[in-house]
C-alpha cells in the first residue's frame, strides 16, 4: 500500500510548485518567440484555463505541460531561439518538444504541434493556423472557435473534459453545432446531449 511520504508545508509546496513551473514554462516560452518574432500561439490546457478564465476563475483547471502551435516552416528557427534560451529539443515518438534540461521528462515539456498539418493519421481535420488566435496578457492564444475545432478533432477524455469546462461556463452552447463541420458538430452534439 502506498503511504504519504510528504505531509504539511513540503506537501503544499511541492503541489504549488508544480504549477509554478508550468507558468514559468509557458511564460520562458513565450518571451523567447517573441522575442525573434516567431509566429506561434498557446494551445492545450493552457489556452483552455485562459479562456475558462474570463467567465470564471472558480472553473479553471491546472496543466501539467505547454502545447504550442506553429508553422513547420518556423520550426528551425523556434528550435535555435528555444535552445539559445536553455531549452533542450527532442523529437520523440512523432513529437517536437522543448525540455527544459536534458534529463527532464517528456510531460514536462513544452509541446509542438504544427499548425495546418493533422496529428494524427485519424484526425479529421488538420490543425488551424497561429494567425487563428488572439492576444491574451501579451501572448497569442489560440481564437475559442479554433480551440473548440482542435478539442473536437482530438476528443480524447482531457479534450472532453475540458470541453465540458467551456459548456459549464457558458463559452460555447448548443449555437456552436451550426457552425462547425458536421463530423465535430456531432461529437459537440453528444457532449451536450451527456453533460456529465
Amino acid at each position: 500500500m502506498t503511504e504519504f511520504h510528504l505531509t504539511g508545508a513540503a506537501l503544499w509546496e511541492r503541489m504549488n510548485r508544480a504549477v509554478e513551473k508550468v507558468q514559468e514554462r509557458l511564460e520562458k516560452t513565450a518571451r523567447t518567440l517573441e522575442a525573434v518574432g516567431i509566429p506561434y500561439c498557446i494551445i492545450g490546457g493552457n489556452a483552455v484555463r485562459a479562456w475558462v478564465a474570463q467567465k470564471d476563475e472558480a472553473a479553471v483547471r491546472t496543466t501539467r505541460d505547454v502545447d504550442i502551435l506553429l508553422r513547420r516552416s518556423d520550426l528551425p528557427a523556434a528550435i535555435a531561439a528555444m535552445e539559445g534560451a536553455g531549452f533542450v529539443y527532442r523529437h520523440s515518438a512523432g513529437i517536437d518538444m522543448f525540455l527544459d534540461h536534458q534529463d527532464s521528462k517528456a510531460r514536462d515539456a513544452v509541446h509542438v504541434l504544427l499548425a495546418g498539418e493533422k496529428v494524427r493519421e485519424m484526425d479529421l481535420i488538420a490543425t488551424p493556423d497561429v494567425d487563428e488566435s488572439v492576444v491574451v496578457d501579451s501572448h497569442r492564444t489560440l481564437s475559442l472557435a479554433a480551440l473548440v475545432r482542435m478539442k473536437l478533432n482530438v476528443f480524447r477524455d482531457k479534450d472532453r473534459m475540458h470541453l465540458r469546462d467551456m459548456l459549464d461556463v457558458e463559452l460555447i452552447d448548443t449555437s456552436w453545432v451550426h457552425d462547425l463541420p458536421p463530423e465535430l458538430a456531432a461529437r459537440l452534439q453528444e457532449l451536450l446531449d451527456n453533460p456529465e
